[in-house]
């Protein structure tokens, strides 16, 4: 099996050569070369920490639901029982499940996000 190059490390040299190549084009594909550094850039951070990310996702989802299971089982299964309106914001630990899930997402799509919560 070959290791290297990883994917995430083509990725990242793929859009360490668009923002190289980037200064000299026209504004048009300036801006669309912008746009697919930050597209690879988004997808390397998935395959770094993606994995890392739903598993402590599924963590919080079976600390919540009581059971074990994978990632998209647990998260219909929560959505299905906000929307019949059998868990809601008072139920214990819901809300911290809800976030810790979005802040693992956010520093995968925007990690310049700061979070300054309670």
């Amino acid at each position: 099996m070959i290791t290297h190059p990883k994917p995430e490390e083509l990725t990242e040299a793929v859009g360490r050569w668009i923002e190289q190549v980037r200064p000299q084009l026209d504004p048009r594909n300036q801006f669309l070369a912008r746009v697919a550094a930050n597209a690879l850039a988004a997808v390397t951070r998935e395959l770094t920490l993606g994995d890392q990310a739903q598993a402590a996702a599924v963590e919080r989802l079976e600390a919540i639901l009581g059971h074990g299971g994978n990632y998209r089982g647990l998260n219909w299964e929560l959505c299905e029982k906000l929307r019949a309106g059998e868990m809601g914001v008072a139920t214990p630990g819901l809300l911290a499940t809800l976030r810790g899930n979005v802040l693992d997402q956010l520093a995968i799509d925007q990690p310049s996000y700061k979070y300054e919560g309670p």
